[in-house]
């Protein structure tokens, strides 16, 4: 149980959108929850943290390895990384598939070779890495009717988050050194020379390249919502919960798209709260 606990501390400081979707959950599926998030995190942060590319990749390796040790059931209950002793426990609760997260460090991996995406299609592929395997990976604590279409929506509501997550973190990641949103949609709308700049790019049609995008993602919760009535009340309201938090993300990127280069877009703690118990009594958002 500590090592859970561990892993819920990990998950209310660091992944807030998150938190408030599995505070809805019952005490299971809400431990293994927050052990498959403790988990993605440190990958994200192997990713994003300043170590040099020799020693990133030996981390990611050795997580690798973690996943093998799960998989293959040699973690010891006294183990001392408690992410890994929490993950165990999940696993053998639920039909966890382990595999998503070699999904999740594939994407990282991507990240640290400098990836560029000339087409959506490519960029597709990235997202459903690093958003649509989590959403599968947590698939399997939730259950579902039909699990085959259940992944399918399960991953497009990740692309979904993913989208909207790039739109957000524009500016960010440009003074990261990184561009996500594909080339030839740069290129379309003149936004070829980036965006390290708190304004457009000159003579670029910023509006139009983000109501594109926005679009894009639009049509992706419409479909990956699909997913709701597939699972149970609980596990509903959760999934309601995360998705309405980031589908008013976008709402409000697509409503003024230069706010993504001024600062990060988010919403305040009431109106999150607001959407979570939106989605406990039945509604999407």
């Amino acid at each position: 149980m500590a090592a859970y606990r561990y892993c819920e501390a990990v998950t209310g400081l660091q992944a807030r959108n998150f938190s408030y979707g599995i505070r809805l959950l019952p005490e299971p599926k809400r431990l293994a929850m927050s052990a498959l998030y403790a988990l993605a995190r440190r990958v994200d942060d192997i990713g994003d943290g300043d170590l040099p590319a020799d020693r990133k990749a030996e981390a990611l390796l050795r997580t690798r390895e973690l996943l093998d040790d799960v998989r293959a059931g040699r973690v010891a209950e006294d183990d001392t990384d408690p992410i890994k002793v929490a993950l165990a426990d999940a696993a053998r609760r639920f039909p966890i598939p382990i595999g998503g997260f070699d999904e999740l460090i594939d994407g990282v991996e991507m990240d640290l070779k400098g990836a560029e995406y000339q087409t959506y299609e490519e960029l597709k592929v990235y997202c459903r890495c690093v958003a649509g395997a989590i959403g599968r990976l947590s698939l399997g604590v939730y259950g579902c009717d039909d699990p085959e279409r259940g992944a399918h929506y399960a991953d497009t509501l990740g692309l979904a988050l993913q989208l909207t997550n790039i739109l957000r973190d524009l500016r960010e990641d440009a003074l990261n050194g990184r561009t996500y949103l594909p080339t030839e949609d740069l290129v379309r709308f003149g936004c070829q020379e980036g965006f390290a700049l708190p304004r457009p790019p000159a003579g670029a049609d910023f509006t139009g390249l983000v109501a594109f995008e926005a679009a894009r993602a639009q049509a992706a919760f419409e479909e990956g919502l699909r997913l709701l009535p597939m699972l149970d009340r609980r596990s509903r309201a959760c999934t309601a919960a995360m998705a309405g938090i980031y589908h008013r993300l976008l709402g409000r990127i697509a409503a003024d798209p230069e706010s993504v280069l001024r600062g990060r877009v988010s919403l305040p703690g009431w109106e999150k709260a607001y959407v979570a118990l939106s989605g406990l009594a039945g509604g999407r958002s």
